[in-house]
């Protein structure tokens, strides 16, 4: 039988170089999209699969991460005497119970790989997710709850598809594809980063796993790659040669790349839109925009 997946990894220690000057004092993770900052977006995900779970790998400089998830009495008071009922409840779901979630410090910047590997003693003998909250994804179904619905027929480890342009494949770990079932693909390989015209496929590894605590084991045992850092992918690429099952998994969803200043951009258009207080006004303004734009051009 096999055991249901209620822990998941946030890998959360990068610097953010990309937005400095505002990641100088403010964490990545912590930016907003519209109201709500992109962990939130990533622990709703989480929940809505099932998590109770959840183990942050941290590194100096993230204590505006942990605040977050804490209570804020102060303000829970005052928005209390002002009747601020609706603040108050969307305040919920930025606590986090006692004990449901822990803090593992990154102290080198070792790669993807090595931030799960801080967490192994957190996850123990039990299978895991690891989200990326950079990668947010707008989905009738959460992303994480369809791939834990999807790993409950198939078992193994699974990783999050999706099918990118050939000029774009050698930005990502790329699956070599065993068998095409539709939503669910098998697979003989993966491959990191491949130079242009030799990936295997155009779909492409995103931000969210199911793992084996077999793939923590691989970490122990793999080889820094060029640049000193653990690679996820090729401990994952090592269960397929161990002969253990490794599926692609094409959500249904569109996924935004918060880690680059254009992806965070076109996320803030794409979910500002669709919220039912803001998307008409939004929606003006932007047409608005690009009448005069073109008017100009």
């Amino acid at each position: 039988m096999k055991k249901r997946v209620t822990k998941a990894v946030f890998p959360v220690a990068g610097l953010g170089t990309r937005f400095l000057p505002a990641t100088k004092s403010v964490p990545k993770e912590i930016m907003t999209l519209v109201d709500r900052p992109l962990i939130q977006y990533a622990i709703d995900e989480a929940r809505a699969a099932g998590i109770t779970e959840f183990i942050f790998v941290t590194s100096r400089g993230k204590s505006a991460l942990e605040d977050y998830f804490d209570h804020s009495p102060e303000l829970e008071a005052k928005l209390r005497k002002d009747g601020k009922t609706e603040l108050l409840e969307a305040l919920e779901n930025t606590y986090m119970e006692s004990g449901a979630i822990a803090y593992m410090r990154q102290h080198k910047p070792l790669g993807l790989g090595h931030a799960v590997w801080c967490a192994r003693r957190l996850i123990g003998n039990e299978p895991f997710a690891v989200i990326l909250p950079d990668d947010v994804i707008a989905a009738e179904k959460p992303c994480l709850q369809q791939m834990v619905e999807a790993y409950e027929e198939t078992g193994g480890c699974m990783v999050a598809a999706m099918e990118v342009s050939n000029e774009k494949t050698s930005s990502y770990g790329v699956l070599d594809p065993k068998e095409d079932m539709g939503s669910i693909v098998s697979t003989r390989g993966m491959v990191e980063k491949p130079k242009p015209g030799t990936a295997p496929s155009n779909l492409a590894v995103i931000g969210r796993y199911i793992l084996t605590p077999d793939v923590l084991h691989n970490l122990n045992n793999i080889e820094p790659s060029a640049g000193g850092e653990l690679q996820l992918t090729d401990a994952i690429a090592m269960e397929i040669e161990a002969k253990r099952e490794v599926y692609g998994y094409r959500f249904r969803g569109q996924r935004f790349d918060c880690g680059s200043k254009a992806g965070f951009l076109q996320a803030t258009v794409a979910f500002g839109l669709a919220r039912e207080e803001l998307g008409a006004e939004f929606g003006d303004y932007l047409r608005e925009m690009v009448a005069m734009r073109n008017a100009a051009q």
